[in-house]
């Protein structure tokens, strides 16, 4: 290996001055029409001059500067303030938005130019990776081997992190295609108006509507969302991410490229009922049936689109002898029906097959006699058509047009994404309990009972067939939720086949019984089959380990899963089902969670060990072990870059399959913009193939710091635990952040707590970080670390530089500290102090902000002790992104905790509105929620 290829870079890409004078130039432009939209409005032109002051290039550049414009908080009344916090808010949110539009598009296009540099390379797209690999030995073969056993499934979930309004991002999509249009086109004067008029009606439409959500968003509004971008988005992404493979590979390799690998997409919207009494079964009823309705139509269209293009022409003799013999079977198997579509396109033998399989599939749609058994068989039919092509001289077509029409049907199927069903351990003790209720028994406590209790009554439930309840036997509460929606799951399997079923999530996995009982709610609904070894699962069962006392037990409690018959069975069965070559155990690990339980080193290393434990225990039993990472939006719920996340991976543990969650405002951010989306899936699908050779052929041996690096956690984790059950700290954390109005807001049809009880325990992720990044402490992203690292500074500093020499070339410790420093970066020690003005006692205040800020000048000094070049040569980009944003979030903070302090005495829904559009709006500004 060499030194370009391993160690990680600590100084800025030279070609950086390009991407700042474009951007800036853009924003300016973007941000000149749209103040005079607002010089034109009703608000008039003192909203849109504090706007422009709030991004001019000279003054304080820090979060809690004033400008000249911003009155006095003191001297503003609570409804003169609301009023302000409206206009100006608004309009800041906006330039945030425009700003935000910039970079995205900023990064597409510099990305873009370097692709035409021939030898200029991205880390993590195809081609770099391609090139890498040839680099580390190894040949064409080998990468073909990988690809062909390589998967990716995104995992689209409607955590509540989403800040925008639906009509808002379509408003972002339509600005962006302005933006692209006025860089692809070359305008005459007449047309260059035409564009800035059409620019400024886009952003008025976006001045003039509400930033806030009206209304909580229901299930099927966020049905509604996920629905559109696997009807309207993904495909296109699909067709252009296989074209673009095709290039790289060509680029590289020089010959034709093998498919793409293994991509499909899966959610949760519609099948995550944990601590969400509001997804029922009729709900998850609706959405397999909606998303299967979606992928036939989108094939359909697809199809049809297909048919128009090839129009090619061949008489009886020359046409490929498969074609016209699928040709014959396939008319055979239409019937009657045939004479017309083979009438339609006389002497096209392509277009009349084509015509036929539209017939296919529609009868697939409506249950006729010649519809598909499975997608397999129209992939099939397609592989026909792309042979043949190549056969008649017309190979252009067969990759064009045909082969992105094949990667869509094997990444969608006829299921559009798999549906994954996940429930709370706890909800499933208390559903145990109502069928021994509703079953008579004497003991119906269950979830008292020790895990000793439950494995010895599962063990001898678990031996028999027979279930406690009869089909018409009445179950109510958490009984009847488990059961009816198992029992939706049984008739989709019936009818339609399991292609579009994730597994059977158990969220906060704490023992083996969490995991067996499901069998047992199972057998109850009738998803439990016999196999000629014994009864199985007909779907998988898969633990979510989310603590840190969880991710230390998990190889225990996975090796005694394994271990178990029915699990073995399971595995087998869908092993032989899917025709793999080996069983596989899905093992899902959370880090928003981990993270909230024992701060962020405490966190990644607990899912370090953690990930490697249970590698092995998957090599020792037979099964491969493939991991679901639940990351989240944030630094302090488990996001990173792509590429050095999969670098980070325990080496051995990426096995040619992965699953991540993208969760929130993660979505939008990634997916709304077909370019992002193309490259943000193409550096996944690239990084999954290169990281899993690598994995496999690459021995490593453990980093000889980890014995050092694990005491830094020990202490990082004891300063973090001190911090959160210090006396009076919930009091403080609900004081001195907006944790009340998020609580409020309307972002996601879920409830902000599992069971609703006013602990901290039971306080969801999103909202714990949501409000601290609000707050601009960031507290979760970098809590502990200055403790821990000032601990191994001063009591062996031998060790403390071998771990500073080390940083260039330990991936794990680079990638975890490098966003650290981007967390502890993005708080603001003045704003926290201004949020902490919140908390009434003085003692309590003075207590908690005494340890934070102190944590946090111990962080900031650790790190810039470690990383051998300073922030800002090492990230210019970054920092500079910060500092045009920091006067309207100075602004804006200011008004926040001005509203807060109004809205907790009244308690006035209008300042309650008021105060939510600056959450938005600092979301905004932060590009980040929870």
């Amino acid at each position: 290996m060499t030194a370009r290829d391993d160690r990680i870079a600590m100084t800025a890409p030279a070609h950086l001055h390009d991407a700042f004078t474009k951007w800036s130039a853009d924003f300016t432009r973007l941000l000149d029409v749209f103040c005079r939209v607002v010089d034109g409005s009703r608000e008039g032109p003192e909203v849109a001059d504090f706007v422009r002051d709030c991004f001019a290039s000279e003054g304080p550049g820090i979060a809690g500067a004033r400008t000249d414009t911003e009155p006095a908080a003191t001297a503003e009344s609570a409804t003169t303030a609301t009023a302000d916090a409206l206009a100006r808010g608004q309009a800041l949110s906006i330039a945030f938005q425009l700003l935000n539009i910039v970079e995205e598009n900023t990064t597409n296009q510099m990305r873009r130019r370097a692709e035409g540099r021939r030898h200029e390379h991205e880390p993590g797209l195809w081609r770099h990776d391609l090139d890498d690999l040839i680099g580390r030995g190894h040949d064409e073969q080998a990468v073909r081997r990988t690809l062909a056993t390589a998967a990716f499934e995104p995992v689209l979930t409607a955590h509540p992190t989403e800040a925008k309004r639906a009509t808002v991002l379509e408003h972002h999509r339509a600005l962006y295609l302005l933006m692209l249009e006025h860089e692809t086109r070359s305008f005459t004067d007449i047309e260059h108006a035409i564009h800035d008029r059409r620019l400024a009606a886009a952003l008025e439409r976006l001045w003039r509507t509400g930033e806030i959500m009206l209304e909580r968003p229901d299930v099927a509004s966020e049905i509604r969302t996920v629905l559109h971008y696997m009807d309207t988005v993904f495909p296109d992404v699909v067709e252009l991410l296989d074209l673009r493979f095709q290039e790289a590979w060509r680029s590289v390799f020089g010959t034709a490229a093998p498919p793409l690998p293994r991509l499909g997409f899966a959610t949760w919207v519609g099948g995550d009922r944990d601590g969400h009494p509001f997804v029922t079964a009729a709900v998850t009823r609706g959405m397999l049936e909606s998303l299967r309705t979606g992928a036939l139509r989108m094939l359909h269209g697809r199809l049809a689109g297909l048919a128009a293009r090839i129009s090619l022409a061949a008489d009886a003799a020359t046409v490929p002898p498969a074609l016209r013999e699928r040709l014959e079977a396939t008319v055979a198997l239409v019937g009657t029906r045939a004479a017309a579509a083979l009438d339609r396109n006389r002497g096209e033998a392509w277009r009349q097959l084509i015509n036929l399989m539209l017939l296919r599939l529609a009868d697939t749609r409506d249950g006729g006699s010649a519809a598909y058994p499975a997608a397999a068989a129209l992939l099939d039919d397609l592989a026909v058509i792309q042979a043949a092509l190549i056969e008649a001289g017309a190979p252009h077509v067969a990759s064009a047009d045909v082969r992105p029409l094949m990667a869509l049907v094997r990444a969608f199927g006829f299921h559009l994404a798999r549906l994954d069903i996940r429930q709370n351990s706890a909800f499933h003790d208390r559903a145990i309990a109502g069928l021994l209720t509703a079953a008579g028994c004497p003991r119906t406590d269950y979830p008292e009972w020790s895990e000793a209790e439950k494995l010895a009554f599962l063990a001898a439930e678990l031996a028999g067939p027979r279930p406690f309840t009869g089909r018409h036997t009445p179950l109510d509460g958490e009984a009847a939720a488990v059961v009816e929606v198992f029992r939706v799951l049984r008739s989709h399997l019936a009818s339609h086949g399991p292609a579009g079923l994730g597994p059977l999530i158990v969220s906060m996995t704490r023992g083996v019984a969490d995991l067996l009982g499901v069998y047992l709610l199972a057998r109850e609904a009738g998803l439990l089959i016999d196999t000629p070894e014994g009864p199985a699962c007909a779907l998988p069962v898969v633990p979510l380990f989310e603590t840190i006392a969880d991710l230390d037990a998990c190889d225990r409690i996975l090796d005694a899963f394994l271990a178990h018959p029915i699990t073995r069975r399971t595995l087998e069965h869908v092993r032989r089902r899917d025709g793999a070559a080996e069983p596989e155990c899905l093992v899902m690990i959370g880090y928003s969670d981990s993270n909230k339980d024992g701060g962020i080193l405490a966190s990644h290393w607990g899912l370090h060990l953690a990930q490697e434990r249970l590698a092995r225990v998957g090599r020792a039993r037979g099964v491969r072990i493939t991991f679901f990472h639940g990351r989240g939006g944030t630094i302090g719920r488990g996001a990173g870059p792509t590429h050095a996340f999969l670098d980070a991976l325990p080496a051995g543990t990426l096995t040619g399959h992965l699953r991540v969650t993208e969760q929130g405002e993660v979505i939008a951010q990634q997916y709304a913009n077909r370019v992002t989306a193309t490259f943000h899936l193409e550096r996944l699908l690239s990084g999954v193939t290169r990281t899993s050779l690598l994995h496999a052929t690459e021995a490593a041996e453990p980093h000889p710091l980890r014995g050092l690096w694990g005491d830094v956690v020990t202490r990082s984790f004891a300063a973090y635990r001190a911090l959160v059950e210090a006396d009076g700290f919930v009091d403080f954390f609900r004081a001195a952040t907006p944790i009340d109005a998020i609580e409020q807001s309307r972002i996601g049809s879920r409830p902000p707590r599992r069971s609703g009880r006013a602990t901290l325990a039971d306080l969801r992720a999103i909202p714990w970080v949501f409000s601290w990044s609000q707050a601009r402490f960031h507290l979760p992203g970098w809590y502990g670390v200055g403790s821990a690292l000032a601990w191994l500074r001063d009591e062996k500093p031998d060790g403390f530089a071998a771990l500073r020499a080390a940083l260039p070339e330990w991936r794990f410790l680079a990638y975890v500290l490098l966003n650290v420093e981007a967390s502890l970066t993005m708080a603001s020690p003045e704003t926290m102090r201004l949020y902490g003005s919140l908390v009434e006692d003085e003692a309590l205040r003075e207590r908690m902000l005494g340890l934070i800020l102190a944590e946090h000048a111990r962080t900031r000094d650790a790190l810039a002790a470690l990383f051998p070049t300073p922030i800002a040569e090492r990230r210019p980009r970054f920092l500079r992104t910060l500092a045009l944003r920091a006067r309207g979030l100075g602004w804006l903070h200011a008004r926040q905790v001005e509203l807060l302090r109004a809205y907790r005495a009244s308690g006035d829904e209008a300042v309650l509105d008021a105060l939510l559009l600056t959450v938005n709006a600092i979301a905004m500004g932060q590009k980040t929620t929870g």
